[in-house]
This record gives structure tokens, sequence and C-alpha cells, in this order.
């Protein structure tokens, strides 16, 4: 099985992303897609080159970057699901509106025309404010699945709600048997 692996720019979760992805690449061909930000941003938490090398090691291939690279994954049925680990708000945003217009996004467009998983691993300070109406609209969505979040640090960060990442493995196998890994909320 081909997985897609989006990562967008909420970097500080970086360092618990890489490990989940260096699981699945022993299970599963993996094609990694950078967001924008995620590709071209360095932080406190890394440089963008020194990201982009590890996700190359990791999967074996270069990210994809630009649209034009991932418009291709829906109509060559290139992947069997989609996952977008961390995806921040922005991004739940825009798929939620189905707006398609960076990297993840279209990929994530291009790959639900074949009515495969997409699961999206939730990582953004507003979950429980502004975002929190674009999760809503993701979970009545078929083919959206989610990982199992909950908040991170409630008492200095009250609506932020971060993905457990470990459990993308177990919430993958779901989504490609159709099913929602349950509790959704932790």
């Amino acid at each position: 099985m081909t997985i897609g692996f989006a990562m967008c720019g909420s970097f500080c979760t970086f360092h618990q992303v890489f490990p989940v992805m260096e699981e699945l690449a022993k299970t599963y061909r993996l094609i990694p897609v950078f967001s924008p930000a995620a590709y071209s941003t360095d932080t406190r938490f890394g440089t963008a080159q020194s990201h982009i090398r590890r996700a190359a090691e990791i999967c074996g291939t270069d990210p994809l970057s630009t649209i034009a690279q991932v418009e291709p994954i829906g109509p060559k049925k290139l992947l069997d699901a989609l996952v977008i680990a961390p995806c921040t708000g922005n991004t739940l945003a825009k798929l939620s509106h189905s707006i398609a217009d960076t990297s993840v996004t279209m990929a994530a467009k291009s790959h639900l025309r074949n009515s495969r998983p997409v699961l999206v691993a939730v990582s953004t300070n507003d979950a429980l404010a502004g975002a929190a109406e674009n999760i809503g609209k993701l979970l009545s969505r078929k083919n959206y699945y989610f990982v199992p979040f909950g908040q991170d640090d409630s008492l200095g960060k009250p609506t932020s709600m971060v993905a457990d990442f470990s459990k993308i493995p177990a919430a993958l196998e779901a989504a490609l048997s159709g099913e929602q890994l349950q509790p959704i909320l932790l």
C-alpha cells in the first residue's frame, strides 16, 4: 500500500511526527508532502532543510511541495490513504471549505476524488475556538477520519488540542477499513 504523509507547519510537533513516519515506513510505501510553511520555514524547532532531509531519508523520496506535484495523486490513483500530520487550524479551515490552494489541501482534494481515506491529526491552538466548527465539518464528511486528540495544555492554552500521534498507525488501519478509531476525544 502507498500512503501519502502530509506535514503542515505545526513545527513544535515534528519531533513526535517523524518517529511515526519511520514506523509507518516499515509497513507502507510513503510519499511525503510538505505544506509551503513546512517546506520553507526555519524555526527554533529546526530548519526547513533538515525536516525535508529527514522526510526524504525516511520515505526514500523528496517531499512533494507544489500544487503541480500533488495534483496527479487523484487522477493516477497514487495513494491508498493520505495522512495529514500535523494538521494545522489553517489547513483544517481550508479542507472544511474545500479550498485547495496549497500542496497539502490539493493533495487531499485530488485524493478524495477516489473515495479513499484522509486521516487528520489535529494540532492547533484554537481547536476549541475558531477551528472547532471546521473540525465538526470534517467529522461529518465521508472519507475524513481523525487521529484521537485532546487538550495539550489546558491551563496555559485552554483552546489548544493536539492529536496523540502515537495512535496514527491504529487510526490509519481503521480508516483503511472505513472506520473511525474511537474515542476521538481523549
